[in-house]
């Protein structure tokens, strides 16, 4: 399994975080469970992006696998990401958002 740098990882957390909530959340109700009603990127790694996510008041931690398999270079992580996006739009029935 490859693991990236902290500084990798802070920069990509805060991006999401700071940027992106709405996709951390509708990655959650598609990959973990329909009724999330919130979640937070609290981590990644080369197999999988991890996500605290709130479901009926409660916070569980959840991981989601790369779709496209294992990665090893940062710049894949936003492939990823986006991947998991696009397939969490498909599976909710919602019109994603061209990416530039």
């Amino acid at each position: 399994m490859t693991t990236f740098s902290p500084d990798i990882v802070d920069a990509i957390l805060r991006h999401m975080n700071g940027d992106h909530t709405d996709d951390n959340l509708l990655i959650a109700r598609a990959f973990v469970d329909p009724a999330a009603e919130s979640a937070t990127m609290t981590g990644l790694d080369g197999d999988r992006g991890v996500w605290d996510v709130t479901i009926g008041g409660a916070v569980r931690s959840a991981s989601v696998a790369w779709p496209a398999g294992p990665i090893t270079e940062r710049g894949e992580v936003r492939r990823e990401i986006v991947a998991l996006y696009d397939g969490a739009c498909a599976a909710l029935g919602i019109e994603p958002r061209p990416h530039s």
